[in-house]
């Protein structure tokens, strides 16, 4: 009987949504789990949940818009839990307002978390998957990322360039063996429509459930190596919102 690989996975945004869906998910499976988020006690609440599937896990508070801490940050839980053969990077806010209006502090802060931090996680595992030449890296993008939205420009704008921070980081890397994954749920319904940030009003029994997407994320993640599934696309059946 041929042992079962040990993998390793890390996940931002862990704590809540898509973040702990997916955490769960992998535990399932049996793959170890690296959790980042901004709440210790929320990341511990998850990690009580995974630990009974017999996955180890470990939590990493971090405040993923510290752009300049988040690069060495993600290379230190490399070295201190294990090569990380799965990268998932799910952390992310909305936001919605007219471009006309959008305070400048508001659009960069759209940008730093949306974006600009997924790039230092990524510059943070490079290292380390291209030393042992495998690795899958998954951005967790959104429909927003593939149409614009009256009222959602930051985000929107925010969105498209995690796309094309993903195709140009698979092209540059498919050489060192690492896969990149782009999935793009439509309307999810998480704590996102709850956030200050966020004001619309959408019928949410509609929208997918992050368990959905989690169990898409797992499928791309769990591909035979030779394999990859490059985007994927996830929408309610009832359409875009």
């Amino acid at each position: 009987m041929t042992p079962q690989i040990e993998r390793y996975a890390l996940v931002t945004g862990a704590s809540s949504g898509i973040g702990r869906a997916t955490a769960l998910a992998f535990a399932q499976v049996g793959i170890h789990l690296a959790l980042v988020s901004r709440t210790q006690s929320m990341l511990e609440t998850v990690a009580a949940e995974v630990t009974q599937y017999g996955v180890k896990v470990r939590c990493y508070p971090m405040d993923l818009l510290q752009l300049e801490h988040v690069r060495p940050a993600i290379a230190a839980i490399v070295a201190d839990f294990g090569p990380i053969d799965i990268l998932v990077n799910n952390a992310g806010m909305g936001y919605t307002g007219a471009i006309a209006t959008t305070p400048l502090a508001d659009w960069q802060r759209v940008l730093d978390l949306n974006l600009t931090s997924v790039f230092q996680c990524i510059q943070g595992i490079l290292p380390s998957m291209r030393e042992r030449r495998r690795g899958t890296i998954i951005n967790v993008s959104s429909i927003a990322g593939q149409q614009v939205f009256p009222d959602w420009g930051a985000y929107c704008v925010s969105k498209f360039g995690l796309v094309a921070l993903s195709k140009t980081l698979a092209a540059e890397e498919r050489a060192h063996g690492i896969r990149v994954v782009t999935v793009s749920p439509g309307s999810v319904n998480t704590a996102l429509w709850d956030t200050d940030t966020v004001h619309a009003d959408f019928d949410r029994s509609q929208m997918l459930t992050p368990t959905i997407v989690a169990q898409s994320i797992l499928h791309a993640a769990t591909m035979p190596e030779y394999a990859v599934i490059e985007e994927l696309t996830l929408m309610p059946n009832a359409g875009t919102f």
